[in-house]
């Protein structure tokens, strides 16, 4: 593949020294770099081996351009960058300052690196005493999802897909890290609207509190007797609500009572009546003839 003209496709014809740093970085990648095993072809390696170069020269480098030019999707080029990164060990280092000044946000550069430091200590505290002394936090994406954080926790617009590009990661990577990292610093990094008190969140509880007649008593499941009266003191109405007419309690053990005691009596006295099913009979009519006219 001729670097120099795939360089004049990226914009970089004038560029010597990135087009010399991509044809050493192609060189090792024959070496390091298994591109069978990735699916990556000839072309989309020369593209990769370009952009690991300007970001190492810190070169401006259109990656729209690159990607329509290696032929593959966003998130495969993304997934394919970050396994050459990691073949070639040429990862770039991002440092808060410098994100700080790019976006504009210096502000957040003390919030970040607390963030950071304290996000270190409470993952390691986490990890079993075999596994401590192997954790890596070198890796630019925790980097980026701690300014990323503070920027939001400070209401401070941050180009999120920027700097996904910038720490040179993939989307999901970048959400696995900021879920993590907002779980063990929440009270650095979080949001109060992503995590809420369960006894203070706002249900459909509050509209049965709401109606006194609906209120339940603490020790069983029986509705409260005096609901109805309270409900009337308080003068509540619901719009589009239809309840039912309750006859009073006392009313309706009177009308028991009364029941019961007028059927004991008939059972006593034997006027019960008794039911007696009827037969029905239909007297069949016998039909007339009709006198038809000659013509």
């Amino acid at each position: 593949m001729d670097m120099e003209a795939l360089g004049r496709k990226l914009g970089l014809a004038e560029d010597k020294t990135s087009i010399r740093k991509a044809e050493e970085l192609r060189r090792l990648s024959n070496v390091h770099f298994d591109s069978s095993t990735f699916g990556v072809g000839e072309v989309c390696k020369s593209v990769l081996c370009f952009e690991l170069a300007t970001t190492k020269l810190q070169v401006p480098f259109d990656r729209q351009k690159a990607i329509k030019l290696s032929g593959m999707s966003e998130k495969a080029y993304t997934r394919s960058l970050n396994a050459m990164q990691n073949a070639l060990g040429v990862r770039p280092k991002l440092d808060i300052r410098e994100l700080g000044i790019q976006f504009g946000c210096l502000r957040l550069i003390g919030a970040a690196q607390r963030a950071m430091s304290l996000y270190k200590e409470r993952f390691v505290a986490a990890l079993p005493e075999s596994r401590r002394s192997s954790a890596d936090f070198s890796r630019p994406v925790f980097t980026a999802v701690a300014f990323y954080l503070c920027a939001r926790r400070n209401k401070l617009k941050v180009d999120r897909t920027r700097l996904i590009e910038i720490c040179g990661t993939s989307d999901s990577e970048f959400s696995s890290v900021a879920a993590s990292m907002t779980d063990l610093c929440f009270d650095v990094v979080g949001i109060s609207k992503e995590k809420k008190d369960p006894k203070s969140v706002k249900s459909n509880r509050e509209l049965l509190d709401a109606l006194p007649s609906k209120r339940r008593l603490e020790g069983d499941g029986e509705y409260d007797s005096c609901s109805e009266s309270i409900d009337d003191e308080d003068g509540l109405e619901v719009p589009g609500l239809k309840r039912p007419k309750r006859m009073p309690k006392h009313a309706y053990e009177d009308w028991k009572s009364s029941v019961l005691a007028s059927n004991e009596t008939f059972k006593a006295t034997g006027l019960e009546k008794k039911t007696k099913q009827m037969q029905l009979s239909f007297v069949k009519k016998p039909s007339q003839a009709v006198p038809l006219e000659g013509s």
